[in-house]
């Protein structure tokens, strides 16, 4: 009896490992033309912007800098930022990302102000635009971030806020150069 249990287990296991051989294993995915979309942010970039007087704060010069590089795989960009303007110092954390199954781009950032916020976007042309909804105080604003290539090594910046979806503000305007 225990001859004929061994040989039942041995052929089961012999048909499953032939079984298992015979199927091709799958090719890992390769990312697509919509993830080298989001590789002209990989780099070192820094830039300079003019944040609007608002309730974010009181307005003014901000300048800092941004470095991007592929997650393993291919499909996002990490990146880490710092930033000085008249609200101080700060740092942010974000990644890049196409999401295949909404075909939309997504943004997801971190900043040590407390803020964490996903962004989805589109990009015609050379210009991207992301949208998100945020809180300020019991109110949600809608949220505009804009941003247009110019060349390889520069881009231009804007975000808005509406209480509506129809009447825009900007809150802060720049231009971001890629750091040779």
């Amino acid at each position: 009896m225990a001859k004929r249990t061994l040989a039942v287990a041995l052929a089961t296991a012999l048909l499953g490992a032939a079984g298992a051989a015979a199927q091709a294993p799958s090719a890992p995915p390769k990312p697509g033309p919509e993830h080298e979309k989001i590789g002209f942010f990989a780099g070192r970039w820094t830039f300079d912007a003019e944040m609007k007087p608002s309730p974010f704060g009181p307005g003014g010069k901000v300048t800092g800098s941004e470095t991007c590089e592929w997650f393993p795989g291919g499909f996002q960009l990490t990146c880490r930022s710092e930033s000085k303007g008249a609200m101080g110092e700060g740092k942010g954390m974000g990644i890049w990302a196409y999401d295949p199954a909404e075909k939309v781009y997504t943004y997801y950032a971190l900043e040590s102000s407390g803020h964490a916020f996903l962004s989805k976007g589109k990009v015609e042309g050379d210009t991207w635009t992301w949208k998100n909804d945020m809180k300020m105080g019991d109110k949600t604003l809608q949220s505009l971030f804009t941003i247009k290539q110019i060349s390889a090594d520069v881009y231009t910046f804007k975000w808005e806020t509406s209480p509506d979806g129809t009447a825009w503000a900007t809150m802060e305007e720049g231009k971001g150069t890629r750091a040779k």
